[in-house]
Formats: structure tokens, C-alpha cells, sequence
């Protein structure tokens, strides 16, 4: 190999390769002086963005572990955990304050912990209401019609005081159920803080990669996959929300094609919907994946 100079490529260029495609440096130094080699060194380095890296399935482990750990860290601070308290649910909502003429909803996050049901505003931060769930008498979901003449179902919770206070949540069907589980002591305060648990349980998970449509072409990324009795999803580590959220009721059939994908030789699974679209994923483990979507979804007979 020999050096070579591009006079247009500038560090820009070189941070921009690095980061969407990266690069694999394989280097063997030997150090002498006068002719008598003292030190030897190896070194085998993959340089890239930490989405190429999540994509091409290297340091997950090391990933996942650092976004848990500042997740308990971020709720931990937000929320002033007690000693042993652990969070068991979170999501949006907020708190009906009733003073004399004042009638108004105020917006946060409600979080379910084993110990407390707490509705909290970030910015600026401020608990708008708390409660210990050993002072919850009963808790029941009422409709409610908003302004614009929309039913929603609100959380009514009847405390130890007598008093009336109603919450609104994301899902207030899930936080009914998880409340009255944790305070009838069926759900174990077993979760770490932060951790939020899924609505199903998985029938399998694990990496895969999916072809992203995109206006400049398909593009292979690499993410969770996870199956359920209801649906399959997938998210890439770097996005917010799942790319791919498929009901099983729409999985018209699965089958596997020849070819080379990311997962290697004959990796490529094929979905297809009711709707005649075509999902294409790729799996270390295809054939593990087909049987389970096959499994799941009845309609979905091997094609």
C-alpha cells in the first residue's frame, strides 16, 4: 500500500465515512532500534458511528447496559426514589386540580412504583400529586367527554381521606390493571428503577434486520425485534419509536428467499401482508424466526 493524497478530502469527508460506514484498521508495528526489534505491536480496530455499530450487531451489550443505567439514573433523579421503591410503569398523563373556581388538567408523568402512584412534571420540575398506594381505597376507570366532544377514560382514585382525585394516562386501561396487580401484591416489585415493561409478554426477541424503505432506496438496519401474541415490532437503538409495527392479524404469509443478506447466505425472511405489501427482514437464525411468525399467526402459511 502506498500513501496517497486527495487535496478536495477534508476532515469533514473523513468524520462523515466514519460515521455512516466506519472503518476496520488491521495493523502489525514493529518497533526496533538499530536493527533489533523491541517492541511489537497488533492491533485489530473497528472505528465507526455508534449506529453502524448497533447495525452491524457489535456492542449491544455494552450499549443496552449504558442506556439501562441511565435510565434508572435520569427516573432515580426525576422522581427522588425512596430506598428499595422501584418503578413498575411510567407514562404520560396528567392530574385534574380542582380549587375553588379553578378547574383545569395539568400534563406530566404518571408513574406506578410499588410503593407510590405519582403524577410528576419535569420541567419546571414539580410533583403535581402523589399518593402512597397503602392510602388508595379503590380506584375505578370513568368516561369522560373532553371539549371537543371526545369520550376518553380517566383513573378515578378514592383515597383513605375521603377525598376524589381523577388522572389522566396514556393507557389508562394498562395503568387500571398494573395498579390494581401491585396493590393486591400479584405484581412482584421485582423490576429495577426505570425499567418499563411491555404490554405482552414475548413469544421471541431478539436482532434483526429490516429494509427500511426510504425515498433514496431501501437501506438494511439492524434492531430489537420482538414478537408477541398481537403484533411483531422492530426499533433500531437510536430511534424513539418502533419502525416496523405489524399486527399479526395483517400477516398474509412468510417465506424465505435465496440470496445473500446482513445475516448471511439465505437470511432473508419475506412478509407478506394482507394488503399485498412485502416486508423483508434478515436473521442470524431465519428459519427460528419463521416458525414462530408461522406459530403465531396461522394465516401466515409458508409460501
Amino acid at each position: 500500500m502506498r500513501p496517497t493524497r486527495e487535496p478536495r478530502v477534508t476532515l469533514d469527508d473523513l468524520v462523515e465515512v466514519l460515521l455512516n460506514k466506519g472503518a476496520v484498521l488491521h495493523l502489525d508495528l514493529i518497533v526496533a532500534v538499530a536493527d533489533i526489534p523491541l517492541i511489537g505491536v497488533s492491533v485489530r480496530a473497528a472505528v465507526a458511528g455508534m449506529e453502524t455499530m448497533l447495525e452491524y450487531g457489535m456492542m449491544r451489550n455494552w450499549d443496552e447496559a449504558t442506556r439501562a443505567w441511565a435510565e434508572r439514573s435520569t427516573v432515580h433523579r426525576a422522581l427522588d426514589l425512596r430506598e428499595g421503591e422501584s418503578v413498575v410503569r411510567r407514562m404520560s398523563g396528567g392530574h385534574l386540580l380542582t380549587e375553588g373556581v379553578y378547574h383545569g388538567w395539568r400534563p406530566g408523568t404518571v408513574y406506578l412504583t410499588d410503593q407510590r402512584l405519582v403524577v410528576l412534571r419535569k420541567e419546571p420540575r414539580e410533583v403535581l400529586w402523589e399518593a402512597d398506594l397503602d392510602t388508595v381505597r379503590d380506584v375505578r376507570l370513568a368516561p369522560e367527554r373532553t371539549v371537543g366532544g371526545e369520550e376518553r377514560l380517566r383513573l378515578e382514585v378514592s383515597l383513605a381521606d375521603g377525598r376524589r382525585e381523577l388522572l389522566s394516562a396514556g393507557e389508562p386501561e394498562t395503568l387500571y390493571d398494573l395498579l390494581d396487580r401491585v396493590r393486591a401484591g400479584r405484581l412482584a416489585p421485582a423490576l429495577p428503577a426505570g425499567a418499563v415493561p411491555e404490554e405482552e409478554p414475548a413469544i421471541a426477541e431478539g436482532h434483526l434486520w429490516y429494509e427500511e424503505p426510504r425515498r433514496s432506496g431501501p437501506l438494511w438496519r439492524g434492531g430489537q425485534a420482538r414478537l408477541t401474541a398481537g403484533r411483531l415490532t422492530w426499533k433500531s437503538p437510536v430511534d424513539a419509536r418502533p419502525a416496523l409495527v405489524l399486527p399479526l392479524t395483517d400477516l398474509a404469509g412468510v417465506r424465505r428467499v435465496s440470496g445473500y443478506g446482513p445475516g448471511g447466505e439465505g437470511s432473508v425472511l419475506v412478509l407478506r401482508t394482507t394488503t399485498g405489501e412485502e416486508i423483508r427482514l434478515a436473521a442470524d437464525d431465519p428459519d427460528h424466526w419463521a416458525r414462530r411468525l408461522t406459530a403465531t399467526s396461522p394465516a401466515a402459511a409458508p409460501a
